[in-house]
């Protein structure tokens, strides 16, 4: 089926469904912006204040997407799969709670976030957000399937880069942490940052198989 017949077969109502996965995807690129700036701010109360703004983003999108679930119960006809849709909201869900959960613990364990391992993983959920944000927002209409599919291409590359990140801090960590509940603090924190860059990969591979059906 071409672009254009697809698109004249839904009603102009449906439109919704791209303006909540694209107030989404900004959401999720603002997020992992201020995770990468938490991690790189040496103060703990300047850090708190920024994981309010975080918190408060993940309340939004938790609307955002609340609003997604509620309009696929309300409309019959939607923009692609119903259960495409609904595994992207979750994707993009869960990015934005693993950010959040991610910069909660640091200030909670009261960890220093001047690390290696934990400042290259902010660098590629940010990247790998912003990456996120250029792929919903080729949904709307489907005419640059290249850049799409280049921004996934870097997801992809994102996730495997973390996973090599959070592989070596770990080896790291063991070698080095001689404090046993730092050492369990820091692990989680690393486990956490990584899982972002596993459901932005989540979210990638839902979005490939929405080309892959509708482009």
């Amino acid at each position: 089926m071409g672009i254009n017949t697809f698109g004249k077969l839904f009603m102009p109502k449906n439109k919704i469904f791209y303006e909540l996965f694209e107030d989404v995807a900004i959401t999720v690129s603002q997020m992992g912006q201020l995770l990468k700036t938490m991690v790189n701010e040496p103060d703990y109360d300047r850090r708190n204040a920024v994981i309010k703004q975080i918190e408060d983003l993940e309340h939004k999108n938790d609307d955002h997407t609340h609003r997604i679930f509620t309009e696929l119960g309300r409309n019959f006809i939607t923009p692609f799969d119903r259960e495409d849709i609904h595994y992207l909201a979750s994707a993009l869900d869960d990015i934005c709670d693993y950010i959040f959960s991610s910069a909660k613990k640091i200030n909670f364990y009261k960890v220093n976030p001047n690390d290696s391992g934990i400042k290259k993983l902010a660098d590629l959920i940010e990247m790998g957000a912003n990456e996120i944000k250029t792929a919903v927002y080729g949904l709307r209409d489907m005419k640059n399937l290249r850049q799409m599919t280049e921004a996934m291409v870097r997801i992809n590359s994102v996730e495997n880069q973390a996973d090599d990140v959070f592989d070596m801090s770990i080896e790291m960590l063991f070698q080095n942490e001689v404090d046993v509940k730092e050492l369990i603090k820091k692990r989680e924190i690393y486990q956490a940052m990584e899982t972002v860059t596993d459901k932005c990969e989540d979210a990638a591979n839902v979005i490939e198989s929405i080309i892959v059906k509708y482009a």
